[in-house]
């Protein structure tokens, strides 16, 4: 463009083509403010622009998201007449949909005489960009009624609204439309939209067939599938296909290392994130701000603080969502102290909190029982950082307020709250009556959670669990009726660790495994060393109306105890073990495992639904506080 530009200002005579050329070249090759520049200057030069000057200048507009000059530019097509010019006044609605105003851009659609193929593809594409995909289905299925024949954008607009709005009976239509038509865009885009949009309807056979079928594969299509499989909570799957990526030569980048960090952390395969580590250092990546941010999060949920302090420690910069990770590393931990202390040298380092972080800080009070900090950083969140308290701010000061035991004070809070409280508000206080053990505010709490949503069954268990422990069966039955009446199952409990970069997932009373023989041989040795040591279980976990001897024998299938047995005959003594569960840990287990830890000098290291556990020498870092 210097070298254009050069040209252009040595010609002493310049007509309407030279100045749109101009224009052109700047407005498409990323020097917007200087198109909008020479647009001024040609006019003050007494030239009129025209329907070849006006589209790339309000693409100008779009780029730079300067709303002002676009609508005063709209005003100057209108005085000049060309706002219905095709071509202008589908430029007019893609500048509308960059500054988020679908609103004009709907009404100029309307008002258009003529519309073309890019007029329908524009304005579909705009809503979904602006996060409308109800409408823009909408317009779609009448772009189909007025026979307007679909291309390869108009597909890769809609085929992400049916992602969104998880309706897979369309994008099964789109998807036979492409296979019977001769549209001609059977390519990696369309299939990688179709990839992602059956993952999102949770169809992962429709993905995975496809996935099999394409001959060339790039790497956005590996990154749909170990993205989607991680979206999916497949994470063993996900980790998988990141092998077989590598394997097979693929491309990887900053998304399918993300995407394969995200999986790894979701089932603490803490040997899996030092390899994908490495790899990043290989290939060039471990700069990148937003993967050493995810490096951060993975290590802290594998249960490895002091890595994740490390790799955080030693990133050059750091934005705020780098350093709301790390506080929330300590915040799952229980180490609150210390995730006051990052929060504070955030706050002296000149990053300003937002309410994200305030979430995240909150959260990591509420698993220390930091109560008054807690309150102090809630008053300090609105009074000093003008931060309107969300829904999320609520449930952590519910949950903070409810554990520490301060039940009737939560209860007031929520009452008290400005706007209307959500499910999770709700069930922050039914989760915390739990642990108080108080039946009558549980009703309470429950009967706002059921309203709000009446197919959670973790909220049905819960309530059931509340009155077991109060051994008001009658009650447990009813509330298991009627979740049963409609429809609803309890997610079993599942543990997993991870071997030598194989993840091993056990559910509870599972016989599956290769190794089941000596996991259980070694499972009841542990518990006949547990008995000598004086150990009585804790049947209160076990929510059922049976006899003493039944309830013992149900403690000891549950999925973290063949976990770890299956580690103590895999592993050396001295080998710290790992294991991940999806479900809260039950009081029982938890005894169990601070006992196992001093009986074999062990460390375990579990997290739970809900935070981390570090077991060592008979002792938890939880302070038997979760």
């Amino acid at each position: 463009m210097n070298y254009a530009h050069y040209l252009f200002d040595e010609i002493t005579l310049k007509n309407s083509f030279l100045w749109n050329s101009m224009i052109r070249g700047y407005a498409c090759n990323g020097f917007s403010w200087k198109s909008l520049v020479l647009y001024r200057e040609m006019l003050s030069f007494g030239h009129k622009a025209d329907n070849f000057t006006y589209p790339f200048v309000l693409k100008a507009c779009g780029d730079l998201l300067v709303d002002e000059i676009g609508k005063k530019v709209h005003c100057e097509v209108v005085v000049s007449g060309y706002e219905s010019d095709i071509y202008v006044g589908n430029c007019l609605l893609s500048m509308y949909s960059r500054f988020g105003d679908m609103e004009i851009a709907r009404k100029l659609f309307e008002k258009m005489l003529i519309r073309d193929l890019t007029s329908w593809n524009t304005i579909i594409s705009g809503y979904v960009k602006n996060q409308d995909p109800i409408k823009a289905v909408n317009v779609f299925n009448l772009m189909v009624r007025v026979g307007i024949r679909l291309d390869c954008t108009t597909l890769l607009s809609v085929l992400p609204a049916c992602a969104k709005l998880e309706a897979l009976k369309l994008g099964k239509e789109l998807h036979g439309f492409i296979f019977r038509s001769n549209i001609g865009c059977f390519d990696n885009f369309v299939t990688n939209s179709l990839i992602d949009m059956y993952f999102n309807c949770r169809f992962i056979v429709g993905a995975r067939q496809l996935f099999e079928k394409m001959t060339r594969r790039d790497t956005v299509t590996w990154n749909s599938m170990i993205v989607g499989y991680a979206r999916s909570g497949d994470a063993s799957k996900s980790l998988r296909f990141f092998c077989r990526m590598i394997l097979e030569g693929g491309n990887p980048d900053q998304v399918t290392f993300i995407g394969a960090l995200g999986a790894c952390d979701q089932i603490s395969a803490f040997q899996f994130g030092t390899s994908i580590h490495s790899l990043l250092v290989r290939k060039g990546f471990i700069e990148h701000m937003i993967v050493g941010t995810k490096l951060v999060d993975m290590y802290a949920k594998c249960g490895s603080l002091d890595y994740s302090y490390h790799v955080f420690d030693e990133m050059p910069e750091k934005n705020l969502v780098c350093w709301s990770a790390m506080v929330g590393g300590f915040g799952l931990h229980g180490r609150g102290r210390e995730a006051l202390a990052v929060f504070s040298k955030m706050k002296e380092n000149g990053i300003k909190p937002d309410e994200v972080t305030f979430t995240t800080v909150l959260s990591a009070c509420s698993h220390a029982g930091l109560v008054d900090d807690g309150r102090r950083i809630f008053d300090q969140m609105v009074k000093e950082y003008d931060v309107t308290p969300t829904l999320e701010h609520y449930s952590c000061m519910v949950d903070l307020l409810g554990r520490a035991g301060y039940l009737d004070e939560a209860y007031e809070f929520i009452k008290a709250m400005k706007i209307k409280p959500s499910f999770d508000v709700w069930a922050a206080l039914l989760s915390a009556c739990r642990a108080q053990r108080n039946v009558k505010l549980a009703e309470v709490a429950a009967r706002n959670v059921f309203t709000l949503n009446p197919r959670h069954i973790g909220s049905y268990v819960l309530l059931s669990n509340i009155y077991a422990t109060e051994k008001k069966w009658g009650e447990v039955e009813n509330v298991r009726f009627i979740a049963r009446q409609m429809g609803l199952k309890k997610q079993p409990g599942c543990s997993f660790i991870e071997l030598d970069k194989v993840v091993h997932r056990f559910l509870v009373g599972d016989k599956t495994h290769s190794q089941s023989k000596e996991i259980y041989a070694k499972l009841e040795e542990v518990r006949q060393l547990l008995k000598k040591a004086g150990y009585t279980p804790d049947t209160s976990s076990v929510y059922y109306d049976v006899q003493e001897d039944v309830k013992e024998d149900m403690l000891w299938d549950h999925s973290e105890r063949l976990a770890i047995a299956f580690a103590l005959i895999s592993t050396g003594p001295g080998m710290v073990i790992r294991i991940s569960k999806n479900l809260r840990v039950c009081g029982d287990c938890h005894m169990v495992i601070k006992l196992i830890s001093n009986l074999t000098s062990r460390e375990i290291i579990m997290r739970d639904a809900y935070r981390f556990h570090h077991f060592s020498n008979g002792f938890c870092s939880c302070g038997d506080y979760w």
